[in-house]
């Protein structure tokens, strides 16, 4: 059996147990929520805001979008993708991968020429076609490796390249986004992903960041109400969580250290991929053994990476979890030796 990230309720089924019983590590959504959704102050009766108005608000105010910005809704950071693909019509994508398989799969979709750069071993500052559309994940994807991207972007900038960046899991982290870099490039557009920092995956509210012209030009092709009240009224609560937002970058780097430490511990893997997100990358030293399958008879799931671009199945990937879900995972792999 080969499970991709997420799908607890597969794995469940194949194990003959339910779904809450399954310790999910493939999944990077962060382990806590950041607001109690019973305490949330909703009126679902009236239509929402076509136009989101507070929501977009809060978001501005969070991501400090300078005033020539705008930003558009989505229906989670994957619709958001298909939609920005849909919109620039790119005739040339070059991928920095490995990456997100929705990039790809919309990709083809649309019939465009695709390019790819092994982050692992190309030169990122190899040519890249005129004109071209650039797509850049940071931090990384599956490996969670922060990029300083201020170069890149003078390099893709040379090429007159319109330039996607997926910051989706850059809260995690304590670095800087290119958010500010909008304001003087209108072929620029950041993508991000609300509902994996704030833990809450069934939350389906991404957005994209643009100059404000282009944003309009981007909503005429989108629908009204993609995103219902609770949705918006989640996210508005969940941004104001100022304490959770500063325990969530310190804790993650505490917990990640330690999921680390298991792994090296366990003599598993001849490697530890370098990163910074809620995720760790490992690739295993034997080839032949399926490390989900060992693990499945622990209720544990985790994630295969054989679909990514230049991975294969010695590599699988690793959620930040709680202090105890590490621990029982220490206890799983000791197990296995």
């Amino acid at each position: 059996m080969t499970f991709h990230g997420g799908n607890i309720y597969a794995f469940a089924d194949e194990l003959g147990c339910l779904p809450n019983e399954i310790i999910d590590f493939s999944s990077n959504i962060h382990f806590e929520q950041a607001v109690d959704w019973r305490e949330l102050p909703l009126n679902l009766v009236p239509y929402a805001d076509p136009n989101y108005t507070d929501l977009k608000q809060a978001i501005k105010e969070s991501y400090a979008l300078a005033e020539n910005v705008n930003l558009e809704l989505f229906n989670g950071a994957s619709a958001a993708i298909f939609a920005l693909l849909r919109f620039l019509k790119s005739e040339n994508l070059v991928f920095y991968a490995p990456l997100y398989g929705e990039y790809a799969n919309v990709a083809k979709e649309f019939e465009c020429n695709l390019h790819f750069i092994n982050r692992f071993k190309d030169d990122l500052f190899a040519p890249v076609p005129k004109n071209s559309t650039v797509i850049f994940v940071n931090p990384s994807t599956p490996d969670g490796k922060i990029y300083d991207v201020d170069a890149l972007f003078t390099h893709w900038k040379a090429a007159n390249c319109t330039i996607i960046i997926d910051e989706s899991f850059l809260d995690f982290c304590d670095a800087p986004s290119m958010m500010d870099f909008i304001a003087d490039y209108d072929k620029l557009f950041i993508v991000k992903s609300l509902c994996k920092f704030y833990g809450c995956a069934g939350i389906r509210v991404g957005f994209i960041a643009a100059q404000k012209h282009v944003i309009k030009s981007l909503k005429s092709f989108e629908p009204m109400w993609k995103i219902s009240t609770f949705d918006s009224t989640y996210i508005q609560e969940a941004l104001k969580n100022t304490v959770f937002i500063e325990q969530t970058k310190n804790e993650t780097k505490r917990l990640r250290a330690m999921l680390e430490q298991v792994l090296i511990d366990s003599n598993l893997f001849e490697k530890i991929y370098e990163g910074s997100a809620n995720f760790v990358l490992a690739r295993l030293k034997n080839d032949e053994f399926d490390l989900q399958k060992a693990l499945a008879r622990f209720k544990i799931l985790i994630r295969n990476c054989d679909s990514f671009d230049f991975l294969d199945s010695k590599d699988v990937r690793f959620a930040v979890k709680s202090e105890i879900h590490i621990e029982e995972l220490a206890h799983a792999l000791s197990c296995l030796n």
